[in-house]
């Protein structure tokens, strides 16, 4: 193999800058680390991707943020021209690659999960169990929502119990929310203001959330967090970020450690970075991508000893119904969404079918291009002047979009491979993704649109129609999962691969499940401690390394 066109050094090389990237690059950075962040995305500024977004026709998730031409991504306009589609069921996991990460284009909801969701497997007899319980990781929740900047309820935990207060005071619910909650008493559910990863006051320098309503696909003040928070803590603290840096291929010892992580540019420059620890947080994607495209002296792929590297993808399954109200509930304001509805997110039916998050949507039908919708259906009736106008007003006012995205239980043959037959633009095998739904899932969403069907009875709701199901876009995880067991499972409860004792792996890739609840908070407490246990190793490292200590067991 050729020569690196560079050779970068660091005492901590991390690859993605995401939010499980970026928050153990400033954690480590901050306590004096040699911190080397590689991202394959290029930067972004904000001003120039809400031009991007606000010019868009489509206004996707990643409208604002165009990859460069040699970096593809995902996006829901054409998920084939990334993702190779094996089937059944198409995968419809987005991913931004920018540094920042998918984080971009969160909603901003931050709920924990719950004690059971660690449990499944004692508990209900389904899915598997995690390594570590609720308690083990309640402290790294606190210290994540603190790093976040997270708002919520100070009287309701959302299932989780919590040993301290949220840093902000819940978002206001929207009207919307008020009226879904009324028609919620007519079918024995309940409704309460969701924990959200976006400031209600001034918080760490940002403002507070003013309603612009884009919050999928960006924030343009930045209200809501994404990890460019973290990227620029961390570049304060010393941490070097080296973007459009495309990791292809992690380099291995004789020994068993890893040596290196190389990577190409889209100039057609390569290079390497060589450290002391190395920690992948790339995403359920791109994670096993890399381990697969690495290759150890005897033909394995890198930390796949288990055989698990790639199996178990998990997400979940959306679905949903849309109608228009009796009344005007006002979509196209606020935040994607401001409350939920507690019921059917945990209990005894976990053993039968899945559970499911469900909450109505602040977006109307079609988020940001709902409204040229609208005026395109009247317009083609007709309608002109004043009478359009009544009929678009009258029309976006009461959408209403409210359905379940249900948990899904792992499965070791849906996973990601590589299409070595359909290499992307530098030559790198594109995943490929092979995903089928299981009754356990799809009966949980049964039960979910049933509640949902006696809510638009309760509302009046006409034009009523069920989507889905489909896979969550927002959501996905598995492929690395962690355990205790190296024969089923690829890192341990530290995030450390169970094959090379210098390469840890952090983000929804090791979750051995994924709930009803987003993932998101989950990735930030493990990042956070998965940071403290690399800080340590590198302090026991240098403690033996060093010239007292090598005179101290001698004398």
């Amino acid at each position: 193999m050729a020569a690196p066109s560079s050779v970068l050094t660091a005492d901590v090389v991390i690859v993605g800058s995401g939010i499980a990237g970026a928050m153990t690059g400033y954690t480590l950075a901050r306590s004096g680390v040699k911190v080397l962040i590689l991202e394959a995305g290029p930067r972004v500024d904000r001003g120039k991707a809400t031009v991007a977004f606000r010019n868009s026709p489509t206004k996707g998730a990643n409208s604002p943020y165009p990859s460069d031409p040699k970096v593809p991504q995902p996006d829901l306009r054409d998920i084939g021209a990334y993702y190779v589609q094996a089937g059944p069921v198409l995968f419809r996991g987005l991913q931004a690659r920018v540094v920042g990460g998918t984080t971009w284009h969160w909603g901003g909801l931050t709920l924990r999960y719950r004690p059971n969701d660690f449990v499944l497997k004692s508990k209900f007899g389904v899915g598997v169990d995690w390594p570590l319980s609720y308690n083990d990781l309640e402290p790294w929740y606190g210290e994540a929502e603190r790093e976040i900047g997270v708002c919520g309820p100070p009287d309701d935990d959302w299932g989780s119990p919590r040993s301290t207060p949220y840093p902000m005071p819940p978002i206001a619910a929207s009207y919307l929310d008020t009226v879904i909650a009324k028609a919620c008493g007519h079918v024995g559910l309940s409704m309460a203001p969701f924990p959200h990863g976006r400031n209600s006051v001034g918080y760490d320098g940002r403002p507070p959330c003013c309603g612009n309503a884009s919050c999928v696909p960006i924030c343009p003040i930045g209200a809501k967090y994404d990890a460019a928070v973290h990227v620029a803590k961390a570049e304060r603290a010393g941490a070097r970020i080296e973007a459009l840096a495309i990791a292809h291929e992690v380099v291995t010892g004789a020994d068993g450690k890893v040596m290196a992580i190389r990577f190409k540019r889209p100039d057609g420059s390569s290079g390497e970075a060589r450290g002391k620890i190395f920690v992948i947080a790339a995403h359920a994607i791109e994670t096993p991508k890399l381990l697969l495209m690495s290759r150890l002296p005897n033909g394995n792929a890198v930390a796949n000893a288990s055989d698990q590297v790639g199996r178990n993808l998990l997400t979940q399954l959306d679905a949903g119904m849309m109608g228009l109200t009796r009344d005007k509930i006002y979509p196209y304001r606020g935040p994607v969404e401001t409350s939920g509805i507690r019921e059917l997110r945990d209990g005894d039916f976990r053993g039968m079918h899945g559970a499911s998050g469900t909450s109505p949507s602040n977006e109307g039908w079609y988020r940001a291009v709902g409204p040229f919708r609208a005026a395109e259906m009247f317009a083609k009736q007709g309608l002109r002047g004043p009478a359009l106008a009544a009929a678009i007003s009258d029309h976006l006012a009461r959408e209403l979009a409210i359905g379940p995205s249900v948990e899904c239980l792992p499965d070791p043959d849906n996973r990601v491979t590589l299409a070595h037959d359909k290499p992307d633009p530098l030559g790198l095998p594109r995943p490929r993704i092979a995903f089928k739904w299981s009754s356990y899932e799809q009966e949980g969403a049964k039960v979910a649109l049933q509640y949902v069907q006696g809510l638009m009875n309760a509302l009046g709701a006409t034009s009523v129609r069920t989507v889905g199901p489909v896979t969550d876009s927002a959501v996905m995880g598995g492929t690395t999962r962690m355990g205790d067991d190296p024969k089923t499972s690829v890192v341990d409860r530290n995030l450390r691969t169970h094959d090379h004792p210098n390469l840890y792996l952090v983000g929804s890739s090791t979750f051995p499940s994924i709930t009803a609840s987003p993932p998101t908070l989950t990735i930030a407490a493990f990042a956070l401690r998965a940071a403290l246990t690399i800080r340590t190793s590198l302090a026991l490292r240098a403690t033996r390394q060093s010239p007292r200590a090598v005179d101290s067991r001698h004398s």
